[in-house]
């Protein structure tokens, strides 16, 4: 599976387009083998503001080429400063793997099922887990993943993915507060109308500081009102980089290109459930179109617009977005056009440097990048040569 890193050559290739330019025009830039380059290089203004301004965006990106041959499918990964030593903050997209994990640990337990209706002891809240995932997919629902936090359990998430050949990740926290709290909370179990059981409660690793580059970000953070004029340390958070999220999601869609012991153990129905849960927008599963546009949680190709998106277009996907740091991990499929392709991407938008403000540029720069990304990409891929 050929990787092919461009963080020292787009530089030149970005140069030579003077060249290229006798051959063809600016505006209709030469398709390359690596599309990601040809897309990165566009003149449009919503990629050519980052691109010119690196540094300051912490740009990673994986685009996955799929060919296919006979029945055979091949996988060709172009990367763009994608470097694990380079911390960024995953926010909601953790919640992949977990929702994942959730599945595969229900399939193995004869007394839990996707229907059976939960409460957190302490909560009053019903739900169950089909209503958590797909909560999870389509609105990115903070309290949905941390129920199944407390169904599995950090150190169990961990010792999972890792087990899968899976990382480097390290999930530490549950989302939407703050909780140092290391030991699950059971949860209440109705077996039926009148009798219920409960989850045994297990106590988890105190996570330990990664050893990161870029782990204490930006001149300072607000905490209780005040500004505290230092980095932020995200040294305990979460961890969830680009080579992770794309092994999840490789293994999502593509489960037979992997070992046994490298797959999630899902059941045909759960794997059925998972993918229409992952593509499902808001509107179809009861939530407001005017809040819950289309592209509330698709940041690929739709996220700058209101527009609904065709029933043709599937992306099968898990965004996030905290700290001014934007993330989606998606498979795009045109099931008109028979393309797909898989693409992983994160940007930075803290102009100010300072966290917990609320000033982040999350419409003004970051999914206008992350959605002209998406459609630059899937315009090439639908001119390539198959």
């Amino acid at each position: 599976m050929p990787k092919i890193n461009l963080r020292t050559s787009i530089f030149l290739k970005i140069l030579s387009s003077t060249i290229l330019g006798m051959f063809f025009s600016c505006s209709n830039p030469p398709i390359h083998d690596n599309i990601l380059e040809t897309a990165l290089r566009s003149n449009n203004p919503k990629i050519k503001r980052v691109m010119d301004s690196l540094d300051q965006f912490e740009v990673q990106i994986r685009y996955t080429k799929i060919d296919r041959k006979n029945d055979s499918v091949f996988f060709t990964d172009y990367d763009f400063q994608v470097d694990e030593s380079n911390y960024f903050y995953p926010a909601s997209t953790v919640k992949f793997p977990i929702a994942v994990l959730a599945l595969e640990h229900l399939n193995k337990t004869d007394t839990l099922n996707r229907e059976v209706r939960y409460y957190v002891e302490g909560d009053t809240l019903e739900s169950t887990f089909s209503k958590d995932i797909l909560q999870i997919f389509t609105v990115s629902d903070n309290l949905a993943n941390n129920r199944l936090v407390e169904l599995l359990g950090q150190d169990a998430i961990n010792k999972s993915l890792v087990e899968k050949g899976i990382g480097p990740l390290r999930i530490s926290h549950r989302l939407g507060y703050l909780s140092e709290d290391l030991e699950t909370k059971p949860l209440i179990i109705y077996l039926n109308d009148s009798s219920t059981a409960m989850t045994v409660p297990t106590l988890n690793s105190p996570p330990k500081p990664l050893d990161l580059n870029k782990v204490k970000k930006g001149s300072g953070y607000y905490e209780d009102g005040n500004l505290i004029e230092e980095p932020f340390d995200f040294s305990l958070k979460n961890y969830y980089s680009i080579k992770a999220q794309h092994d999840v999601l490789k293994r999502v869609i593509f489960p037979e290109h992997f070992i046994p012991n490298q797959q999630f153990e899902l059941s045909q129905e759960q794997k059925a459930f998972l993918l229409k849960a992952m593509k499902t927008l808001p509107r179809n599963a009861g939530y407001d179109p005017e809040e819950f546009y289309d592209g509330y949680c698709k940041f690929f190709i739709y996220g700058d617009t209101k527009e609904t998106i065709p029933s043709t277009m599937e992306i099968y996907n898990k965004v996030g977005f905290a700290y001014g740091t934007l993330t989606d991990c998606a498979y795009i499929k045109d099931t008109k056009n028979k393309v797909d392709f898989m693409l992983t991407a994160t940007i930075l938008v803290n102009k100010d440097g300072i966290f917990n403000d609320d000033a982040y540029e999350y419409e003004e720069i970051g999914i206008p990048f992350l959605a002209e990304l998406g459609r630059e990409i899937y315009k090439l891929e639908l001119q390539r040569t198959r």
